[in-house]
């Protein structure tokens, strides 16, 4: 079996390179910068590995990032989930799974959230379900790892800055190789 690493090595350095959604960077560039951010706010190391690989799922998803900013949901953040289930436990996989509802539950929860997003996020977001009902924050809130899919969703919108600093999967590397449960066994 391909370890984490070499797996998500050859997605970066190839579907990476795309652009994402509308933003000013690269998938890849996207996702670094959001690891960066995790790390720079002294996130666990789980958060982290999870602010990386969130949007993975741009890359293997049925609809691709481009139908998602046409209007078709191409629910990437449960496809990334479960292909990321292969290599890691729930405290990287969940964050991942609730990220675009924890966009959503902040949306709903927060007035000064939407505001915050960039144009392309909000759009992504009247795709994704727009501001959650009340039943479905009282349903988010009680998820497990609720607040650290809010703290990535956080690190998310920062990760789309075109003049920050490059950061590469490589300085990533220790913290993936760390948590990849097929290095352990």
């Amino acid at each position: 079996m391909t370890n984490a690493y070499d797996a998500l090595t050859s997605m970066f350095d190839g579907e990476g390179g795309q652009e994402y959604l509308g933003e000013q960077v690269s998938m890849a560039q996207h996702m670094l910068q959001t690891g960066r951010a995790a790390r720079e706010a002294g996130a666990p190391t789980a958060l982290v590995v999870a602010a990386v690989l969130h949007d993975v799922g741009h890359f293997s998803g049925a609809i691709s990032g481009r139908e998602l900013m046409s209007g078709n949901n191409n629910h990437h953040d449960d496809i990334a989930a479960a292909w990321l289930s292969t290599w890691f436990d729930a405290d990287v996989t969940e964050p991942v799974r609730l990220h675009v509802a924890a966009k959503r539950y902040l949306c709903a929860t927060d007035p000064t959230y939407y505001d915050k997003l960039s144009d392309a996020s909000k759009f992504t977001m009247s795709v994704q379900g727009g501001s959650m009902s009340g039943e479905e924050i009282s349903e988010f809130a009680a998820e497990p790892f609720a607040e650290a899919a809010c703290q990535l969703r956080k690190f998310d919108d920062i990760g789309k800055n075109p003049d920050a600093p490059v950061v590469t999967l490589a300085d990533f590397r220790a913290d993936i190789d760390a948590l990849d449960r097929t290095l352990s066994a």
